[in-house]
């Protein structure tokens, strides 16, 4: 039988901080199964490997027994979270509420069980908020408190808006956790001030306070910033197992422990092998490949992720070229188009100083040739593939 303490250490991995632990383990120690609540806000209609470290942790509490609130914030997402932003964030509209909240349900559940996960929205009660209810919930945080928070405090200090309603964000997502009767509260380590304030109401409603466990953001993958769609760094949930199993491959080797860390289902014992075997000499890519495996297998099947390895081993390691390359036309004019332009047309890259940084690094080539000069120029009636690094290829023509 698994002890508190064994279940803490699972709990801990990958975890940034909990607080407060020791109500924690006096909960787990309660032997009651506990109400693990996270909130998502429906702002983007698809998943990325970012969101899903989260969504593992739930798996993590699912699995040891306690009851899973997977909250789709229906209504803070028609206020917009201000959380990192440094201007008012616009506010999504009722459809657009609905239609990416209908996407996130379809996507969760490959990773969590629908059977032992409770779906709320939180307009279900807010909607039945008077104006006196969100007065007295307003009347329990001060406008000194909310400017501790640092978004908030940033853009007070250098003359930036804040509109009144963005304070209520992280009273409402607060008083949730009230309603819900959350023990635990999860979130990335940019929503901590939001997480406790869901403790702070729950006292000042006089009720058991939630315990808090933050997230780490996962680096996307280019290695310095946060996975984001809008970054281009990030690997959907829903994208092909060969875009999936490529993009993992693309990673380094230091990296790579940390998506195995926050991303795989292995055992803490396992992943303690595999860290061994490669002090030991075990090239860090075969690692990279079994994790590469169980990923694409998580979301498109047992048999996808093998296959994805085999189609990846065939394409890269012998340098074939992929049957299904991308064809793409530019018009470059009688004075042609730089190279870093090119790319970027292409999708090769995500923007022309990311092309330039891949040419420098020798990533780059044209029918297997790699590029050099970043100054050059690719003139009209040009026909060849266009290679960046290991994965990225598009039969680019001009004209």
């Amino acid at each position: 039988m698994t002890t508190v303490q064994e279940t803490l250490a699972e709990i801990r991995r990958g975890a940034e901080e909990i607080l407060v632990e020791k109500e924690l383990i006096e909960k787990l120690e309660s032997g009651k199964p506990l109400r693990i609540k996270a909130g998502f806000d429906p702002t983007a209609p698809d998943l990325h490997l970012g969101h899903t470290v989260l969504l593992n942790k739930l798996r993590l509490f699912q699995e040891l027994g306690h009851e899973i609130l997977f909250l789709i914030g229906d209504f803070t997402g028609m206020i917009g979270d201000p959380t990192g932003k440094n201007v008012t964030r616009q506010p999504l509209t009722p459809e657009q509420v609905k239609c990416n909240a209908e996407t996130y349900q379809q996507q969760v559940f490959k990773i969590l069980d629908p059977a032992r996960t409770q779906v709320v929205f939180n307009s279900h009660w807010m909607n039945e908020l008077s104006s006196a209810d969100m007065i007295r919930l307003a009347s329990h945080h001060t406008v000194a408190r909310m400017l501790e928070r640092d978004d908030f405090h940033k853009r007070y200090t250098t003359g930036q808006s804040i509109a009144i309603h963005e304070f209520l964000y992280p009273l409402i997502q607060g008083y949730d956790s009230v309603v819900l009767d959350a023990d635990v509260e999860l979130g990335g380590t940019d929503q901590k001030f939001n997480l406790l304030m869901g403790r702070e109401l729950q006292k000042a409603y006089g009720k058991s306070p939630q315990c808090v466990l933050t997230m780490p953001l996962l680096v996307g993958l280019d290695g310095v910033q946060k996975m984001s769609k809008s970054l281009g760094n990030y690997i959907g949930i829903d994208e092909s197992p060969k875009d999936i199993f490529g993009k993992l491959m693309s990673i380094s080797d230091e990296l790579m422990w940390r998506y195995i860390e926050l991303l795989s289902f292995k055992s803490l014992d396992e992943i303690a092998d595999w860290k061994q075997s490669t002090a030991e000499g075990r090239n860090p890519v075969e690692i990279k490949k079994l994790f590469a495996e169980e990923i694409v297998s998580r979301f498109h099947g047992e048999d996808a992720g093998p296959q994805a390895r085999q189609d990846f081993e065939n394409q890269f390691k012998k340098g074939e070229i992929p049957d299904d390359i991308t064809e793409v036309t530019l018009t470059v004019g009688a004075e042609g188009m730089p190279i870093a332009n090119v790319l970027k047309e292409a999708g090769l890259t995500s923007s022309t100083s990311d092309a330039m940084r891949m040419i420098q690094q020798g990533a780059v080539k044209i029918d297997g040739e790699k590029v050099e000069d970043k100054s050059l120029i690719i003139g009209a009636g040009v026909e060849g593939v266009f290679q960046v690094g290991k994965r990225k290829f598009a039969r680019i023509s001009t004209n």
